[in-house]
Parts: structure tokens; sequence; C-alpha cells
């Protein structure tokens, strides 16, 4: 098929075109730094194809969303002249929309980073773009060490680094001081307006906005753009801001004016609305996923909130926190660079230029704020060697390290040998399932409980985000609504419920009709459907496995042991005077407002009744005293999300060697015949077990034996049931006594005497009552009277 591979010569790209052909043909690793609308996404596959006529294997190249991936594809499948899927196409975790016949793929950076697996050096490349480098997220940061070491091996590979904000110095430098390549972008200047500056001065933060006001300073700035401003385009942090900002636009009623929203979690009908042109004024309500990749045409206005919720994890609080964060000076500058295309732009800055001055100049690698178990464990999978010796472009804290290597050796994937840790069987099956350490770890467990039918609906529900919809308009509406799937002990049940509403086959609906019953009980549907897709590649990798997929004879106490398993430091027990939960290493934390367990909880204080309940063994304990919890996020406080109330006798036999054993106070109970201790178990410094009274010979026959000589043996009736060659004992032992009462130092020698003679006369397994009865007698001989007349001499 021949494709058309021309430069559209309107693109600023165009005007480089010898230049970045040359560097192909030359170089192995080139670094474009192309402005935003410079047309590097769509135009440097062209290129490739151009500079290599002869090379064997696709161009490859990667995104990091899937939104982006797809519409990438399908624009330059149309500049081609290719239908979508032939010379053109792509994949991601969910579709695959490739041929034979294709040349040109677009796909996710994890799509890429899985085919290593098997392709190890990636030969069925001869080309790889890498775009939207910028982001720095953890599979971006790890394809580029990657790339870094199959450079070494493979000559024939041509590696392009491709972004708008880049940090050209560092990125140049890391592959051995690569060409740098920069595009200019923008056609038409850009007006910047700091609404930051024009903020009241008796404003605490004069310098930007309030984010819990976020949609009334939206609302002023389109006022102030006018009703003829073009498409604009409002960058909020997250899916809450972005319903509020509309909720708030909605009901102003502008004319001829249609407010869109752009979530990656939107039906791709809806998503689409926004790269089609319209009659209408176009308010389009983006997160930061339209800040790269995703070109919409025809925006003149951008208004930028200069926020986003960033995700972050502490290695020494060993949690996430989830907050909204002011964005670098390169989003920033991304941001604005998506008006001004199509005429002269305006950028509305929603904070003060001074504010902006002191923003960090480029986001803050993911792999610098991120849990390091998974990447851990796919290195190790891979044979990749230690993370600490790993090309990354910025390597990963100490601590962060540690806590990775920590969190694998409480889920048994590594183990510990002489010289490092090594992978364990255990190990080798978690890295074979996509989703996080922990998560695997259930499913492995579920197999052995007999509930993995249930635990591939849970774990698929994990990965995705909660379909519950709770619009700030019809909050209330949606509560009632979703009243039917809140369990009162566990949120896992709650999204079983969940499920078997959304398959409910007696239903026998259309897709559409189902589509209409998510709407009107407020649930997403995209995400419905997204959870049905993990499920199912979760269910595919498991009969894979051979493991019994439709296994569910553990019921509930099967599914949450099996949770247990893999959530054993993120359990919780509830302080009484504070009503919050103490958990692993010291912390506190308490249940999420939206569980189900916080909600009926509050619902018991209120009707006086009591919430602790004693638990069933034969079903899940509805006590909250002991609770386990998916995650830890902390927003306004450290909560527990997606919680489940457990029986605390699960932990120790789950927990296995985790747990710190500390034994105390042992004692002769001579009406049962043992040598009794008291023993106290902490699990990460979370006490579950105080003052459990064991028997010492089960746990440690020698000292067991120890406490047996001193404190039965050498002790007249100290046992209930003596032997008669004891009792004879005993006799001329009281004797000895009565005569040498008044000797302190003849009595101790007595005693450290009858000591001596039972330690090398009694047998080694002899350490309680029942068992001496197999004892042979061991009747004292006239030793102690010697010792004894000889220390009375002396």
């Amino acid at each position: 098929m021949s494709l058309r591979l021309d430069l559209p010569e309107a693109l600023p790209i165009a005007a480089y075109r010898e230049q970045l052909l040359a560097a192909m043909a030359r170089e192995r690793v080139v670094i474009v730094c192309g402005d935003t609308g410079s047309g590097k996404t769509t135009q440097l596959p062209k290129l490739a194809l151009l500079a290599r006529p002869q090379a064997r294997g696709l161009v490859g190249v990667t995104q990091p969303r899937r939104l982006a991936a797809m519409a990438m594809a399908r624009r330059l499948a149309d500049e081609v002249g290719t239908p979508l899927g032939q010379a053109v196409g792509y994949q991601h975790r969910f579709e695959r929309r490739l041929s034979p016949a294709t040349q040109i793929k677009l796909m996710t950076d994890g799509v890429l980073l899985s085919e290593v697996q098997t392709d190890p050096l990636l030969r069925r490349y001869s080309t790889l773009i890498i775009d939207e480098a910028h982001e720095r997220s953890l599979n971006i940061d790890f394809l580029l060490g990657l790339l870094k070491r199959i450079l070494a091996r493979r000559k024939d590979l041509l590696v392009i680094i491709s972004s708008a904000t880049l940090d050209a110095e560092g990125f140049a430098a890391f592959f051995d001081h690569a060409p740098v390549i920069s595009i200019p972008g923008r056609l038409y200047p850009i007006e910047t307006v700091w609404l930051g500056d024009m903020l009241p001065e008796e404003d605490e933060d004069a310098d930007s906005v309030d984010p819990d006001d976020l949609a009334r300073h939206v609302a002023n700035a389109v006022d102030t753009v006018g009703e003829d401003s073009g498409d604009i385009l409002v960058f909020l942090p997250g899916e809450r801001e972005i319903r509020e900002t509309k909720a708030l636009l909605d009901g102003r009623h502008l004319p001829r004016t249609e407010v869109l929203p752009l979530l990656a979690s939107l039906p791709p009908g809806e998503q689409a609305r926004v790269f089609q042109s319209s009659p209408l004024r176009r308010i389009i309500l983006a997160t930061n996923v339209a800040e790269t990749s995703v070109t919409i045409p025809g925006i003149r206005v951008v208004i930028d909130s200069g926020l986003a919720r960033i995700k972050r994890y502490s290695p020494q609080r060993r949690v996430q926190t989830l907050r909204i964060e002011k964005i670098s000076q390169a989003s920033a500058r991304q941001r604005m660079g998506r008006c001004g295309r199509v005429g002269p732009g305006t950028c509305i800055r929603l904070y003060s230029e001074a504010d902006y001055a002191k923003r960090e100049a480029h986001i803050v690698p993911e792999i610098k704020r991120s849990a390091l178990a998974g990447v851990i464990l796919r290195m190790a999978d891979l044979r990749l060697g230690a993370v600490e010796t790993f090309p990354f472009l910025e390597p990963p804290t100490g601590a962060a390290i540690r806590e990775g290597y920590r969190e694998l050796l409480e889920l048994g994937a590594l183990k510990r040998t002489e010289e490092a840790v090594a992978l364990t069987s255990i190990g080798r099956a978690l890295a074979a399932f996509p989703v996080e350490p922990r998560q695997a770890r259930m499913l492995l467990a579920a197999e052995s409980e007999g509930a993995l039918r249930d635990a591939l609906t849970v774990v698929a529900a994990l990965s995705c985000d909660d379909p519950l919809l709770r619009p700030i308009e019809k909050r209330e509406q949606a509560d009632q609504q979703h009243a039917r799937f809140r369990c009162a002990n566990s949120d896992f049940l709650a999204r079983l419920k969940l499920w078997a509403w959304w398959n409910d086959a007696a239903l026998g609906i259309s897709e559409t009709q189902r589509r209409k019953r998510c709407k009107a009980a407020f649930i997403s549907y995209p995400r419905m459907r997204e959870w049905a897709n993990i499920r199912a590649q979760l269910e595919q990798l498991c009969r894979e496995r051979h493991l019994h997929t439709d296994s569910a004879t553990g019921g509930e106490v099967g599914l949450h042991r099996a949770l247990l398993s893999a959530l054993l430091s993120r359990i919780g027990h509830l302080d009484p005077e504070t009503r919050d939960y103490r958990g692993a290493f010291g912390i506190r934390f308490a249940l999420f407002p939206g569980s189900g367990l916080a909600k009926e909880a509050r619902k018991a204080r209120d009707r006086q009744a009591p919430v602790r309940e004693k638990p069933r063994p034969d079903a899940l304990p509805t006590s909250r005293e002991w609770v386990l919890c998916a995650e830890l996020v902390e927003t306004s406080r450290l909560f527990g999300r997606s919680a489940a109330c457990i029986d605390p006798r699960w932990i120790e036999p789950l927990a296995g060697s985790l747990c710190k054993v500390h034994r105390h106070n042992a004692f002769w109970d001579r009406d049962h015949g043992f040598v009794r201790v008291h023993e106290d178990i902490t699990l990460f410094g979370l006490p579950i077990a105080s003052g459990r009274l064991r028997d010492l010979s089960r746990l440690d026959p020698e000292a067991a034996r120890r406490y047996f000589i001193a404190d039965a043996l050498a002790v007249p009736e100290a046992i209930a049931q003596p032997p008669a060659w004891l009792r004879a004992n005993w006799q001329k032992q009281k004797l000895l006594s009565q005569l040498w009462a008044l000797n302190r130092r003849a009595a101790d020698a007595l005693h450290e005497a009858l000591l001596d003679f039972y330690e090398r006369a009694l047998p080694a397994d002899i350490c309680n009552a029942p068992a001496l009865k197999r004892c042979p007698p061991l009747p004292l001989q006239g030793e102690a009277f010697a010792v004894s007349a000889e220390t009375l001499r002396d």
C-alpha cells in the first residue's frame, strides 16, 4: 500500500524536514523538542519511514494515555490515506487494531513495556518514538533505561525522544550527547492574562485562587473574554472540579454556548464531540489529558487553573497522598500552547506572574513519587538486575527502594539469600499479572481459599476508578440509588453487589438500554465497561495458569482472607477513645466517609446502638473493631479506602513469620502439669495478641525443660500426681531441708545439687508432667547429702 508521507507546509515541522531526515539517517538517538502545534506527534512517524525506507520492522509510537494513542492513530491514518487498523494501527490494554500490513503502530507505553517480556530487544521495531517524554511517568523512565541498554546490543534501532517542554540537556546527556532539534510551534501570538494579579489584596493567598472556589473563578474568566471569544479550553485538576464547573456554567444559560467535559472515563462518543466542529461556542473542561498529545481544534482561549491532582507516595509513612498541587512552569507553557493555532490566542491564568516564577521548572518524575514494588518485581522477572544499578534518567531514592523491597518481602515475592534477595515462585506468579503486586497476591491467595471467582471481580474493581457517580447537583438522588449496593461490613461485598446488578442475565437488554440504566442509577457506563474488560483479561491470565476461576466455595470469609493475605500492612484496630484506627508502623487513619462501614457506623451512633458485635465463625464479622483497607490515601487527612471488617484470629496464621513474638513471665502450672508462658504478638508494631497463655513445651522444649526442673521436680508437691520415685526424692529433700534449715549455705547447696542432678539425669525430651510418666526412675543418691554435708563442714 502506497502511503502519503508528505508534510503539510502549514506545520512548522515542515521547515525542518531535511534536518530531521538527515539526523534520523545518521544518528541512533534523536531528541526533538517541538513546541505545541509544531506537528511533531503526527509527522515524526512519517519522517521515520522516509528516512529509513529499507529498515525492517514497525515504527512504534508510545503515548502516555490510551485516549491520545487512539486519537493520534485516527488522525495519522487519515493523513496517510489508509483505513485505521491497516498501515496505521493502535493498541492499548483493552483494544488492538492492527494487521499484517501495519507499518506505524501507536500504543500506550505500558503495551511496549509488556512486549519486552517476549521480545527483550524489541526486534519487531525498526524505530521507536517515545512521545510526551516530559511527563516522566514510571513507564516512560523505565522505557528510557531499557532503550539505553537495548541500543548497546542493537545497532539498527532508531530511537526518537519527543516532547514540547523537554529538559533537552538532561536527555541528551543521558543518551551520550544525542543531537537536539528544536522546532517552534505557535503560529499566532498569545496574550497572557494573570488573573492572580487582579485578586483582592486582602486575600491571604493573593497570587492564586482557592481550589475549592475554582468553578466561580472559571465562570468569571469566561465572562471576561466575551461571547465572541471562540472556543475555550479550561484546565481543571480533576473530575469533581469539572462537574462542579459544568453545573455552574450550565446554570448561567450562556447564549450559543455548549459546555463539554473531556475525561478518560467518558464514552468514546462523548469524547469525540470535543474534536468535532460546532456552530456553537464550545467551552471544554478537561484535566491534563488535554495538556499533551491530544490537540483540540479551534481553541482560541485557554483558562489555566494552574493546578493538577498529583499522586505521591511516602516511603517513610508507607501511605499515598492525593492532593491538588501547583503545576510546573513547563506544564503551564504546555497548556498555554493549546491556543493560538487558528488565530491570535488568549491564555488566562488563574494565578499571578509571581506565583508562576516560584514554581518548579519541570514536573517531578513519577519514579521519585511512586511506590516501587511493582518496578522492582518487573525488573526481577525480566532479569534486568538490581533497581539500584538500572540506568534511570533520575534514580529513585534509597528510602523508596528499601520500602519496595519490604513490600515484596511482605507479599512473599522475594526471599533473602546470603548475597541478595531472589524472586520466589510466588514472585514469578505475581509478575505475570498486569496489576499491582498486592492485587496479584489477592488472586493467588484466593485460589487456595476457594474464592477466585469473586476475587477476580474485586481486583478488577480495584484496578479502575469508582463507577459510582455523585454529581453535585444531584448528590441526594445519587446516594439514594447507590444505597442498594452498600454493605455494612465490607466495601468489597458492595462491589460484588454492583457487579451482580451489572451482569443480571435475566434482564436481556441491549447495550443501549444498559447505558440508559446506568445513567438512571448514576453509574458510569464506561467505567463499568473498563471493569468488565480488566476482569476478562485477568480471568484469561488465570486460566492460562490453570487456576479455578469459577471457585466460590470459600464464600465471604475465603474472599476476605485472600484480601488480608495481600493487605497485612493495611489493617487497623479501632481506638475506642478517638474512634479512629491504629494501623501498622504507628500510623492512624479514619475510614473514608464514603465507605459503607463509615456510613453504617454513623447510623449506629445516631440510634445509640452498639457498633461492636461478636463475629460468627461461619460468616464475615460485623464488628468494626478490626478492619483491612485496600489503600491508605491522605487528602484532608489519612483515610482508609475500600474497607472491610475482619476477624483478628485470621491475622497471625496468614502473616506467619512476619509476626514478632515476645514471651515473658513463664511459670509452672500445677493443675495442668505444663510450663506456661505469656505471649504477645505484634505485626508491624500493631498488637494482635496480648498476654496469651501458651504451653512452653510446644514452643521451646529446651527452655520448658529448665523451668520444669527448677519449678516442678525440685519443688516438693509441685506436681499433682507424681511417680513414686519422685515422691521418695521429695521426702529425702524435705528431711535435708529440715536438718539444715538454719544453714542458708547448705540449703542453697542442696538446691543447686538437686538442679544439677536432674539436669544430668532427666532425658532431654521430658519437659512436662504427662511426659514424666514415661521417664525411668531417677532416685536421689547420696550425692545431695554429700554436697550439703561438705558445705556444712566448710
